[in-house]
């Protein structure tokens, strides 16, 4: 038991730690300056502020979390179904190591009509913003919120992995709002989920995130360890799929065995009677 324990813990610090790893000059578009200052309408109604969401904490108590880690209680893990549906959610990191694109994923999940949800960093979406209202305009994928920095979510100042994680509860709006206001302004559609650089959390944050209406998404299979597997080793991971399974991948890799490695699994799992589904379609309808 030990032992398995250990290979799943090494396998999560391959997600975290490599996932974003330095990509060629070539595949790295120049940044577009976007500001995610101007706040955003949804149906007529200005969203808060990052301020006004800081505001609305000053005369709360501070709460001691109890739990630290990738699945705190509130995180999403599977869909909430038993039917053979999975949900195929891909990455993009952002930043220097990470603001790639493997246009050869997305142009598979196209031909094949494979719906996926993205989760987007504020700062892959500044160096690839044509990219990103490309896809967001493309009926096929969800936008999700991966943060503005890319940090684990504490109120504490915890860290994981050598990363270190938001500072406090002001911290933790400016890392899920700034990056929620921005897809907004640019797409008219709020984010509805959310997953930090690491993936890990305590619980107080996960309930911060949920009350400014995000849903905080974790995963039950690794699909590819953060761009790191061959793509032997993703067609292997995706034999893992479980009815209600929620895949995470990384688009931001162009280099790495992930497109490849899809290429061999979706079309067994097809022949088994999976269905893809964006996680807006199954968590809106089952639960």
């Amino acid at each position: 038991m030990r032992s398995i324990v250990s290979s799943l813990i090494c396998i999560s610090c391959f997600v975290w730690l490599t996932g974003c790893q330095d990509v060629s000059s070539e595949s790295v578009p120049k940044p577009i300056p976007t500001d995610s200052k101007t706040t955003p309408t949804t149906n007529s109604h200005p969203l808060p502020s990052s301020e006004e969401w800081k505001r609305k904490l000053e005369n709360t108590s501070p709460m001691k979390p109890q739990q630290w880690g990738e699945k705190v209680t509130g995180v999403l893990t599977k869909l909430p179904t038993q039917e053979k549906q999975v949900a195929l959610t891909l990455d993009a990191c952002g930043g220097p190591h990470g603001s790639g694109y493997d246009q050869e994923l997305i142009d598979y999940l196209r031909q094949e009509k494979i719906p996926a949800t993205l989760f987007v960093n504020s700062r892959w979406i500044k160096a690839n913003e044509s990219l990103f209202l490309e896809l967001a305009r493309d009926p096929l994928f969800e936008i999700a919120n991966h943060g503005t920095e890319h940090r684990p979510l504490s109120v504490n100042g915890r860290s994981i992995y050598g990363i270190s994680g938001t500072t406090d509860p002001k911290h933790i709006i400016d890392e899920v709002w700034e990056n929620h206001l921005l897809i907004t302004r640019l797409t008219g559609k709020e984010p509805r989920f959310f997953r930090s650089g690491t993936a890990y959390y305590d619980e107080i944050a996960v309930q911060l995130v949920e009350q400014m209406g995000e849903k905080v998404t974790h995963f039950d299979v690794i699909g590819d360890a953060g761009a790191t597997f061959s793509a032997d080793q993703v067609h292997h991971a995706m034999k893992r799929v479980k009815s209600g399974s929620i895949v995470i991948l990384h688009m931001n890799q162009p280099q790495s065995g992930t497109a490849e490695g899809l290429k061999k699994a979706i079309p067994e799992l097809k022949k088994k009677g999976f269905q893809f589904v964006k996680l807006e379609d199954s968590v809106t309808s089952n639960s």
